[in-house]
């Protein structure tokens, strides 16, 4: 029999919060397999937009992302909508709406066209992220939390665009086709941990409409300075690989106020990397 991730436990923190617990295990049922064959015959909303409008203006910053996990739950949009910036809402596709764990690194961060950063354009990072669609139907991404490895990265973030980084300890492991990530919370909420393994499998020939509405994402919504501003990134088609959760101890999805417990219950998904950029 086919082995696959099963909930063991949900484990309270110091502190009050709790963690969904998953090991490698034998199920009675593919949960992702299931949503799988489900999902193929939905379809995306008739305003979606697959490949991303040609950037405006200045390239504020550029990198890459690397070697990236996308670990997805379902959840009511009325659950997510309190989360979401004034003038967005919760995207849903089948009437549900979706958070994110995604570990990945990113590499060579450039600012306003400066020479990569040797030190602070180089960290591991980790964030929970939403989906989400304004009133003039851009189809983004609201970050919940996202981890990095560089406090100086993170106030920086947090002062000027408004993103809710945090500074953490990260660590990324690669053994054959196993991947491993770890996190542990420095500031703020010390102590929050996230641990994720996968194993990466095939790769996927042509994504279905649920893995398209979940990574096409042409740009990001944040509240600054009081009003929610759309800042837009175009990348490269992903290439996507299945994988298949082999171990998770999570606690920064529930500590950013989303109620999942178990495992995902969407196909979990790997890509080796894109080269994107962020304009005005």
């Amino acid at each position: 029999m086919a082995r696959h991730p099963s909930v063991i436990a949900d484990h309270t923190r110091p502190g009050g919060g709790r963690e969904a617990a998953v090991q490698c295990g034998d199920a009675g049922s593919n949960v992702n397999s299931k949503a799988g064959a489900l999902d193929s015959i939905m379809s995306l909303p008739p305003d979606f937009q697959v490949d991303p409008p040609p950037l405006r203006g200045r390239i504020i910053f550029e990198h890459d992302w690397r070697d990236l996990a996308f670990l997805h739950w379902r959840l009511p949009p009325d659950v997510v909508a309190p989360l979401m910036p004034p003038g967005t809402r919760p995207d849903t596709f089948d009437g549900d709406t979706f958070v994110a764990l995604v570990p990945f690194e990113l590499r060579g961060a450039n600012f306003f066209g400066s020479p990569a950063f040797p030190y602070l354009g180089d960290f591991l990072e980790t964030n929970v992220r939403l989906y989400s669609v304004d009133d003039q139907g851009r189809h983004g991404v609201v970050f919940a939390s996202l981890e990095t490895s560089r406090l100086a990265i993170a106030v920086a973030a947090r002062t000027t665009v408004g993103l809710p980084y945090t500074w953490s300890r990260q660590t990324a492991t690669v053994s054959g086709s196993r991947r491993t990530w770890t996190t542990r919370r420095r500031w703020p909420d010390r102590g929050l941990r996230s641990q994720i393994s996968i194993e990466v499998g095939p790769a996927v020939a042509e994504p279905d409409d649920l893995a398209v509405f979940l990574t096409a994402r042409w740009g990001l919504h944040t509240e600054r300075i009081g009003r929610t501003v759309w800042m837009p990134n175009v990348h490269e088609p992903w290439e996507l690989q299945q994988a298949r959760v082999t171990g998770l101890r999570d606690q920064l999805v529930r500590a950013a106020g989303l109620p999942v417990t178990g495992a995902p219950d969407v196909p979990t998904m790997f890509s080796a990397g894109v080269h994107t950029l962020f304009g005005e």
